[in-house]
């Protein structure tokens, strides 16, 4: 499986780039997660099983896109992720300058329902694992504690 990190060159589109390119089953490797948007509509997978971190954001930011006192965040490579429509579906926002567009770093977010995906950032992106199947019982019970901060 690939673990490219690139970002996209001057002249080159960011729907051709990880995570955004459709990739096919065989290029992308075993699937361990799924994940989608509350909707639905957005719905993509995880090449990798543990994060390569994670963490819990507390900026005044990240309290005022997510309601809450803080976020939850998995660090993953950015070629990790695969949506499954591609990039259909998506709204960008650059907080910074208060644009909506894809403009790196940025908020990746459900066009239809604005649940947030994932903030990418040049180099990897932070997945919010609330949007991960993590089944029941003893397996969410693991995954949990793969996707924890240390």
């Amino acid at each position: 499986m690939a673990q490219s990190s690139q970002t996209p060159q001057q002249g080159e589109k960011w729907e051709d780039n990880p995570p955004y390119q459709a990739q096919s089953p065989e290029k992308f490797g075993r699937v361990f997660w799924h994940g989608s948007c509350q909707c639905g509509q957005v719905k993509y997978q995880l090449n990798r099983e543990k994060p390569l971190d994670a963490k819990f954001c507390h900026c005044t930011s990240c309290q005022r896109l997510h309601g809450a006192p803080f976020q939850w965040a998995a660090i993953f490579h950015k070629s990790d992720v695969n949506f499954l429509n591609g990039h259909n579906g998506l709204d960008f926002y650059k907080s910074g300058e208060n644009l909506r567009e894809h403009s790196l770093p940025c908020k990746v977010l459900c066009s239809h329902c604005h649940s947030p995906i994932m903030d990418e950032g040049r180099n990897v992106i932070l997945l919010f694992p609330e949007l991960i199947d993590f089944g029941t019982g003893q397996r969410k019970k693991e995954a949990l504690d793969l996707f924890a901060p240390r």
